[in-house]
């Protein structure tokens, strides 16, 4: 590698070097993603799948949802699962005196 001052070189040379830094980071960066798309599809292909077989699968799947834990006392549709933000019929009955276990499923 080259030394030099940079202390000692004019701004417009700087701004070029600064430019070129940037362009050889960001080709270097594509060259890393390139190989790491080709070990990937390899990796796959050795298991009988292309990689957007393996992307598609992992974008289908859904997280399963909570089961509830708290139900509504006056309509017994409204759940919540505990998980989150309180909703709003929760946080009153708080403030009333009453406790989650009063609405527990």
């Amino acid at each position: 590698m080259t030394d030099f001052d940079l202390k000692t070189l004019p701004l417009a040379e700087l701004k070029q070097l600064q430019k070129n830094v940037e362009k050889a980071i960001a080709s270097f960066e594509a060259r890393r993603k390139a190989e790491a798309r080709a070990a990937a599809e390899a990796a796959a292909n050795q298991h009988g799948f292309s990689l957007s077989d393996l992307a598609e699968a992992a974008s289908a799947q859904k997280p399963a949802a909570s089961a509830p834990k708290y139900r509504h006392p006056e309509n017994p549709e409204i759940t919540w699962s505990g998980r989150g933000r309180k909703p709003k019929w929760i946080a009153e009955a708080l403030e009333a005196g009453k406790s989650l276990a009063d609405f527990a499923v």
